[in-house]
């Protein structure tokens, strides 16, 4: 005997996100931007066809495949020649740091970047170069005079600093960094991989990447930009249909990518005065709960995001408590979150790195309700931390 069809399941949140549930994991990898998702499903009718064929049907594809990249470089401060589309942002780290070190391969191999820098430019450093890292202080700031001194020694070819840090916010100087930079006739790589989309951006750079996701763009696509006066050799093998990166582009998910950053840039201003209210409230709220410690600068900081670590208990444990209240949040580093390994950037930092919490807000949930999931979050933190602590036995120390 049957009992009907199944019932089918609850409609989720156009983000991808059941209404019930607060995403509060937007540092790196943010829910699809409605507007992106309205862009990419037309980009299904349109723009399928492989953009390199002379047909119309391929014509269409490129027209769409252009239109992007000229939508994206104008936000993002760059030429539309500048900038080419790669599969991810580490694909494009990994072609920036690596492109310039064979292009300068008769200066040297030595990279010169901050102690905080992503996970993505660390191994490429690694795998094709040399580096000498700098420190930054407890907020996560680049010591400025050691970073110039470093790029005036013999041998460096090539200097990364990102634009913000993805995990804790803090704001580098970028601006004075380039001049050190200049001043030693070293190309500066600045990865935007959490500032863009949140945060304006200046034309200090001679190379940048930025990942479209932390926006609320689909995943596989990454950006990278090389400022014309710049030396970069492909460091991939010979591909006929491209001197830059091989390999084909997501069309869809390339206009996707330019609706949803010209969406969020154009409604930056009110996002920013916003998320910086609520990322103060949740600062706060943890800041009453004993034994933490809340990290990065407090005024040159992106506006979405907030990093806490609390003593006594584990990142993970915090997590899955939080996660069984309808919150979603990341620990960990930002980079290699999936291992829950202490943050490098944290450790570099010299603030605690156990207990880790880092939450971002997205910029696809309306304002009000926005509102009220902080408003939640900052009301069942401490009982979680509590909870946690006393479930390990830390309650009382």
């Amino acid at each position: 005997m049957t009992s009907g069809p199944p019932v089918p399941p609850a409609l989720p949140h156009p983000s991808g996100v059941p209404a019930e549930r607060a995403y509060l994991d937007a540092s790196t990898v943010a829910p699809l931007h409605p507007s992106g998702r309205e862009a990419w499903l037309a980009a299904l009718d349109e723009g399928w066809a492989d953009p390199r064929r002379l047909h119309r049907e391929g014509r269409s594809a490129r027209l769409l495949l252009e239109g992007a990249r000229e939508s994206i470089a104008a936000d993002l401060g760059a030429r539309t020649e500048e900038l080419v589309f790669t599969g991810s942002h580490t694909g494009a780290v990994h072609a920036a740091v690596l492109g310039t070190l064979r292009a300068r391969h008769r200066v040297g191999q030595r990279v010169v970047l901050s102690a905080v820098e992503h996970s993505a430019v660390l191994h490429a450093v690694e795998f094709g170069g040399a580096a000498t890292q700098v420190g930054v202080d407890r907020l996560g700031q680049v010591d400025l005079a050691a970073f110039g001194a470093a790029l005036k020694e013999d041998g460096v070819a090539l200097a990364c600093l990102q634009a913000a840090n993805g995990e804790v916010g803090t704001i580098q100087p970028i601006a004075s960094a380039l001049e050190a930079s200049q001043a030693s006739q070293v190309p500066l790589l600045v990865d935007a991989a959490a500032t863009a989309g949140h945060a304006a951006l200046t034309e200090d750079w001679d190379l940048l990447t930025a990942d479209p996701r932390s926006w609320g763009a689909p995943d596989g696509l990454g950006v990278l930009a090389v400022a014309a006066n710049t030396r970069w050799v492909s460091p991939y093998p010979a591909d006929e249909d491209t001197e830059r990166i091989p390999g084909s582009v997501s069309v869809p998910a390339a206009l996707a990518a330019a609706v949803a950053l010209r969406v969020v840039t154009a409604q930056r201003n009110q996002l920013d005065q916003l998320r910086r209210e609520l990322t103060g409230r949740i600062r706060a709220a943890a800041s009453t709960i004993p034994d933490t410690e809340v990290v990065g600068d407090p005024d040159r900081r992106l506006p979405h995001l907030v990093t806490f670590s609390c003593l006594y208990v584990d990142g993970e444990a915090i997590v899955d408590d939080l996660d069984r209240q309808g919150f979603a949040v990341g620990s960990g580093s930002a980079c290699t979150a999936s291992t829950l390994e202490p943050s490098h950037v944290l450790a570099a930092m010299g603030v605690l790195t156990h207990g880790n919490i880092r939450i971002g807000l997205p910029a696809d949930v309306p304002g009000e309700l926005l509102t009220e999931q902080v408003e939640r979050f900052c009301a069942v933190l401490p009982e979680s931390v509590a909870r946690v602590r006393a479930m390990l036995g830390a309650d009382d120390l």
